[in-house]
């Protein structure tokens, strides 16, 4: 497929897609929720890419929201299939079997949050500013905002940033637990890429459980999750990469992950 408002690049491993739409501070229209959701199944698909990054084009924006001309005349039918198909497209990134990483180096609001949240980790630009602002146009967050915000920073900072519609710095976003780390703008994309690489040294199998276990044990009661983790706690005892990942710890050597 060729795409108009991304730009897809795979390098050792590691596929970054850049939100390719500076002249809208990179925000998401159809077409660019179209061209993610066939990155992310080509992702998905092939077997030479381990992990993800996601970032935006310049250094103004992540993703600076939805794209507001789309909204005049939506009626209610065609909000709810609007969200649904925002939603369906992060849901792809979230519960993949990859790694995904958000490299924030600029403006990450509305969807743009939305897209941040959907990400397994969240790096931030000393730039990046975050926020839900929803209802200072007279609607809700719809990507998801209300549910992933609530989950990763809890329910009352969630509804104060969700109600007032306040744009926060990146320290601020570090400190409530929605980034992990802040960087300089300049060291970001670089920071994003060690971190893929560390995690590609590891098991390949563990990792894509730890994903699943985390992901789906946060929608269920702990005694469910729990037993989710042992079930796959005893999946991956029963591979290659777990006995090489042991004996090379016990024979003091790098271990040498098959994926098997």
């Amino acid at each position: 497929m060729d795409y108009e408002n991304i730009l897809l690049n795979i390098e050792d491993g590691i596929a970054i897609v850049t939100i390719n739409r500076p002249k809208a501070l990179n925000a998401l229209n159809a077409a660019t929720m179209n061209e993610l959701k066939a990155a992310f199944t080509r992702i998905q698909e092939d077997p030479n890419v381990k992990c993800a990054i996601i970032t935006g084009s310049g250094e103004k924006a992540f993703i600076a929201g939805a794209d507001i001309n789309q909204f005049p005349g939506m009626n209610a039918v065609m909000g709810a299939e609007f969200a649904l198909h925002g939603q369906d497209v992060l849901n792809q990134i979230q519960f993949g079997s990859k790694l995904v990483v958000a490299a924030v180096n600029g403006f990450a609001l509305g969807g743009g949050c939305e897209t941040a949240m959907a990400c397994h980790v969240r790096f931030a630009a000393d730039n990046a500013k975050f926020g839900q602002p929803e209802v200072s146009l007279g609607i809700i967050p719809g990507y998801g905002g209300t549910q992933r915000l609530a989950r990763l920073v809890g329910a009352g900072r969630a509804l104060e940033l969700c109600l007032t519609g306040d744009v926060i710095k990146a320290e601020e976003a570090h400190r409530i637990g929605l980034v992990n780390k802040v960087y300089p703008q300049a060291e970001l994309l670089d920071k994003a890429k060690e971190f893929c690489q560390k995690v590609m040294s590891k098991g390949p199998k563990a990792t894509e459980f730890v994903l699943y276990c985390v992901n789906r044990g946060m929608e269920m009661n702990l005694y469910d999750a729990l037993r989710l983790e042992a079930q796959h706690f005893g999946i991956v005892c029963a591979t290659e990469d777990m006995q090489e990942g042991t004996n090379a710890f016990l024979e003091k050597r790098p271990a040498k992950f098959s994926g098997k």
